[in-house]
C-alpha cells in the first residue's frame, strides 16, 4: 500500500496531538503561543490534505478514514485541555456537546452508510459554519491572553458557546434527515 502525501499530512496531524498537550502544559510563559501554533498548523494540514487529495487525485481509502478521525481527535483533546484550564459548567457543557455531537454524527454516518443511505447524512453548510466557529473558539481559548486589548479568552468562551449551539442545530438536522430510516422497520 502506498501512503499518499495527503495521508502523510493526516498522520502528521495525529502525531501533533501529543505535541499540543505537551505545549499546553509547558512551564513557559510563551507556551500558549506554541499551543495555538500547533493547533493552527494542524488546521492548515487538514485544509492542505483535502486540497492536495482533490487537486492531484490522491484520495485513498486510508486517508478518507483517517482524516475525520484526526480532526475529531485534535478537537476533542483541545476541548479537554480547555475544560481543564477553565473548569466551569458552561465551558464543560459546551465541550461535552461538541464532543458528543462528533461521536453521534460519526456513528450515524457509519450506520447510514451500511444501510446504503449515506447520502441522507452528507455534510451540510451549517456544519461548515459550526466548524469555523469551533476552530476559532478553540484557538482563542488556547491562547488565553488579551491581545491588542481584546479579551481573547472571554471571546473564545463566547464563541465556544456559539459553536455548541451551532453544533446542536447541526446535529438535529442530521438526525432529522436520518429520522425516516431510523423509524423504519429493520430488514428481515
Amino acid at each position: 500500500m502506498q501512503v499518499t502525501i495527503p495521508t502523510m499530512l493526516t498522520l502528521l496531524r495525529i502525531v501533533m496531538i501529543p505535541v499540543l498537550v505537551v505545549a499546553f502544559y509547558l512551564p513557559w510563559s510563551e507556551s500558549n503561543k506554541l499551543t495555538v501554533a500547533v493547533f493552527v498548523l494542524a488546521a492548515v494540514t487538514d485544509w492542505a490534505d483535502g486540497w492536495i487529495a482533490r487537486r492531484f487525485s490522491m484520495s485513498s481509502r486510508l486517508g478518507a478514514f483517517l482524516d475525520p478521525v484526526a480532526d475529531k481527535l485534535m478537537v476533542a483533546v483541545a476541548l479537554v485541555l480547555i475544560i481543564q484550564a477553565t473548569p466551569s459548567i458552561l465551558i464543560a457543557l459546551s465541550g461535552a456537546i461538541i464532543i458528543g455531537r462528533e461521536i453521534t454524527v460519526s456513528a450515524l454516518r457509519e450506520w447510514m452508510a451500511q444501510l446504503g443511505e449515506g447520502g441522507r447524512v452528507s455534510v451540510m453548510n451549517i456544519g461548515k459554519l459550526k466548524t469555523v466557529a469551533q476552530l476559532v473558539a478553540i484557538g482563542f481559548c488556547l491562547y488565553r491572553e488579551p491581545l491588542f486589548g481584546l479579551p481573547i479568552l472571554t471571546i473564545g468562551h463566547a464563541l465556544l458557546v456559539v459553536a455548541a449551539v451551532l453544533t446542536l442545530i447541526s446535529m438535529s438536522m442530521y438526525l432529522r434527515s436520518a429520522w425516516p430510516v431510523l423509524q423504519s422497520a429493520p430488514p428481515k
